[in-house]
C-alpha cells in the first residue's frame, strides 16, 4: 500500500480514516477539498486542480482524500490501493452536521451551516454517484487492493488490524 484514494460520500469519515491512516502508514496525506476550495468559498481553475492532482501521481507514495467524482477513475488508475466508504445517508448526514461550527484543516472555512444543495447532494449520492463508483472499481479490481466499508465501527476495526 503506497498510493491510496479514500472515496465516498460527503460526512461519511472519509477525512478521519485518511488522518488516522496517514499516522498508522506514513504515507503523505492530501485533500482534494483543500486544494479545489479557496478561502473566498470560490475553487481554482479546473486545469489547475487537475495538474495539481498530476503532481501528487508523480510522487511515490501517497494517500489523497476525497471524492470530486470527475476525478475518480484517473486516481483510480494511479492507485494501488482504493477505500470506498458506502455508508447510510443518516450516517453522512449526521457526519456532516457533526462538523458544522467546527475548524477544519482541509476546508479553507468554517462551516456554519447545511445548506440544502449539501444536504441534497448526499441524498442523491446513493443512487447518482455510487453506482458510478462501483462500476468504475468493477473496472480495475483486478489491478487494486479494494476495501469497501459499510459502517464506521469497520473503519475502527480495519485501523486496529494488521495493515
Amino acid at each position: 500500500m503506497k498510493k491510496v484514494i479514500v472515496i465516498g460520500c460527503s460526512g461519511s469519515g472519509k477525512t478521519t480514516f485518511a488522518e488516522k491512516l496517514n499516522k498508522i502508514t506514513g504515507l503523505p496525506l492530501y485533500y482534494l477539498d483543500a486544494i479545489w476550495h479557496k478561502p473566498d468559498k470560490t475553487h481554482i481553475p479546473r486545469e489547475e486542480f487537475d495538474e495539481r492532482i498530476a503532481d501528487i501521481f508523480s510522487q511515490p507514495e501517497w494517500i489523497i482524500d476525497g471524492n470530486y467524482k470527475r476525478t475518480i477513475e484517473m486516481r483510480l488508475k494511479e492507485c494501488d490501493t482504493v477505500f470506498l466508504f458506502d455508508l447510510p445517508t443518516e450516517i453522512c448526514l449526521q457526519g456532516v452536521r457533526e462538523r458544522i461550527g467546527k475548524e477544519r484543516y482541509d476546508l479553507p472555512w468554517l462551516e456554519e451551516e447545511l445548506d440544502d444543495e449539501f444536504r441534497q447532494f448526499i441524498e442523491d449520492f446513493p443512487t447518482d454517484t455510487l453506482p458510478y463508483i462501483y462500476d468504475l472499481i468493477d473496472k480495475y479490481k483486478s489491478e487494486k487492493k479494494v476495501i469497501i466499508f459499510k459502517s464506521r465501527e469497520e473503519t475502527d476495526e480495519y485501523l486496529r488490524g494488521d495493515l
